[in-house]
């Protein structure tokens, strides 16, 4: 399903890196791909698991609260065979996100890495460094964006409005409950 305003409206998409210790997110305005806001919620490892994400959620929340975002992009889940625990901790947190976006009623895109990677750089296996600079470029910004949790929710946002502006629908899997 592709939103139905017109491709060249701009509008706002909230990009999400999500991670148990630090979630990066990013808020840009589509077309002039203008950053709004960015940055990293925290979630304190002295706490238990349950308070961890509900640190997460209300930072998610805050930024939902302080922009009219029409779209939350979120990385898809991976898992790797050596890191199964990394990917269920990711999962959590991703379900958190998905959460506060679905008690909005805003629309969810989820995009694979490797698409995120490969729309930035032409490399879906790129590494952190690579995306780091392909964002900066594409952003016209004056330094790299750092932290790399940043950079990546950076992508995930200019990747879902490569997908929007393209109207590549193969390229996201969009979910509007």
């Amino acid at each position: 399903m592709v939103s139905s305003s017109k491709k060249s409206d701009p509008f706002t998409i909230l990009g999400v890196d999500p991670g148990l210790d630090r979630t990066g997110y990013a808020v840009i305005e589509t077309v002039c791909g203008r950053v709004l806001d960015a940055g990293l919620i925290r979630s304190s490892p002295q706490v238990s698991l349950a308070k961890r994400l509900g640190e997460i959620n209300n930072g998610i929340r805050e930024v939902l609260s302080d922009h009219a975002v029409r779209v939350v992009a979120v990385e898809d889940l991976y898992a790797h065979y050596k890191h199964p625990r990394t990917a269920i901790l990711m999962g959590h947190a991703r379900g958190v996100v998905l959460l506060a976006a679905a008690q909005r009623g805003i629309e969810v895109l989820s995009l694979p890495a490797t698409r995120i990677k490969k729309s930035l750089t032409g490399n879906g296996h790129a590494g952190k460094i690579q995306v780091q600079r392909a964002v900066m470029a594409t952003l016209k910004l004056k330094a790299m964006p750092e932290p790399a949790d940043v950079a990546d929710a950076l992508a995930v946002a200019l990747c879902a409005s490569l997908a929007r502006e393209s109207d590549v629908s193969s390229m996201v899997v969009m979910d509007k409950r």
